[in-house]
């Protein structure tokens, strides 16, 4: 009986360790729900997700659903701010996001008084942008200015070869005399 009992206890201690390793390398559950399974009100307002969303992890996906559960609530400003920021965080590489994660998470470690200064720099940021509203990251830089163009390019274009500017001299000549 005492054999018996030591033989369970010696299985269990060698069972325990293989199905757990058996746990974690095996195949892993799908990370729920799959783009497929939302609601078409929500691919339509996570749109800017869809190639992302096989990705993110089940608590960012749960982030993203209670965000469109709430966005026909939001007003139309607040929405179109929502899809910018969804399309840009997109084109972001994972690196980059990683980064801004990171960024964030410093931001809310900093001190009320850092996160208020911080808070008062970007806040002048963005109205120096609204200042300059032909400046923006994701806008093509402005065309360039005709007449400065113009001066630019009469300046820098030589003459022709060949073609003396006037009033210089050629070999044997002299040039014109000063009036």
């Amino acid at each position: 009986m005492a054999q018996a009992f030591l033989a369970l206890i010696l299985a269990l201690g060698l069972a325990l360790p293989v199905a757990a390793a058996q746990g974690q390398t095996g195949a892993t559950k799908p990370v729920r729900p799959a783009w497929s399974e939302l609601k078409p009100e929500h691919q339509k307002i996570l749109a800017p997700l869809a190639s992302e969303w096989e990705n993110l992890d089940q608590a960012r996906r749960k982030r993203w659903i209670e965000i469109a559960n709430r966005y026909p609530k939001m007003k139309p400003q607040e929405q179109q701010r929502l899809q910018k920021n969804m399309i840009d965080w997109a084109r972001l590489t994972p690196e980059e996001r990683t980064a801004a994660r990171d960024k964030y998470q410093a931001l809310k470690k900093l001190p009320p008084e850092q996160r208020r200064e911080v808070t008062a720099q970007w806040e002048r940021y963005q109205r120096s942008l609204k200042q300059q509203p032909h400046f923006s990251p994701s806008d093509p830089p402005p065309p360039p200015d005709p007449q400065t163009t113009e001066e630019a390019t009469s300046v820098a274009t030589p003459a022709p070869s060949g073609v003396k500017p006037p009033g210089t001299a050629t070999a044997g000549t002299s040039a014109p005399a000063a009036q």
